[in-house]
């Protein structure tokens, strides 16, 4: 009876600090030194949510940069689903699926070789982000519909390009929003 009195304690005790001190202390710091993060990294224009930087989303224009694909199901970028297609690299069906892709960038002015993130999609099937390479093969696509410029278009690109976490960890990457919003306020300059 002592030892289960004893187990019935530190259950308690245990129960009560990481169930309610440990994630109200962690919601607290995270609200005063990560406010943005912790709610989403929603991006408002006008007072109005448009998309976190944290979740991707299609841009099927023309004049926009374009995403990598989403293989979630129902439609692209749900976040209820998210996780690859798991298609193994041999499947018929993803390389039917990438052979499209790659066919569709090409009649649409993209040159080959065209950047995997461009025809292949995440692990998570959600990433908002693609690499450098990905938005540069797309700037004559999107100077010949906007009017601008080639060399402005890399400048935005460039300045639009978030280096490795750390220094060390992951790649250099492109939040494909961030860039679009750019984009259109720049192409506000470039009306025909």
């Amino acid at each position: 009876m002592k030892n289960f009195k004893s187990c019935i304690k530190i259950f308690t005790i245990l129960t009560f600090i990481t169930g309610i001190i440990y994630p109200l202390t962690i919601t607290t710091i995270g609200q005063i030194l990560f406010p943005w993060q912790v709610n989403g990294s929603i991006i408002y224009q006008n007072k109005v949510a448009i998309g976190s930087a944290l979740i991707g989303q299609p841009f099927e224009r023309g004049d926009l940069f374009w995403s990598r694909p989403s293989p979630t199901p129902d439609f692209p970028y749900n976040p209820l689903f998210s996780g690859g297609s798991n298609l193994g690299p041999t499947n018929p069906k993803l390389i039917s699926e990438i052979r499209n892709r790659i066919e569709f960038f090409k009649e649409n002015g993209l040159r080959l070789p065209i950047p995997s993130d461009l025809v292949m999609g995440s692990g998570s099937g959600l990433d908002p982000d693609i690499t450098p390479e990905a938005a540069m093969v797309q700037i004559p696509r999107i100077s010949k519909v906007t009017n601008i410029p080639t060399g402005i278009l890399k400048e935005l690109v460039e300045h639009n390009t978030e280096p490795r976490d750390l220094g060390i960890f992951g790649a250099k990457r492109v939040n494909v929003l961030k860039l679009n919003l750019t984009l259109i306020e720049l192409e506000k300059q470039y009306v025909r």
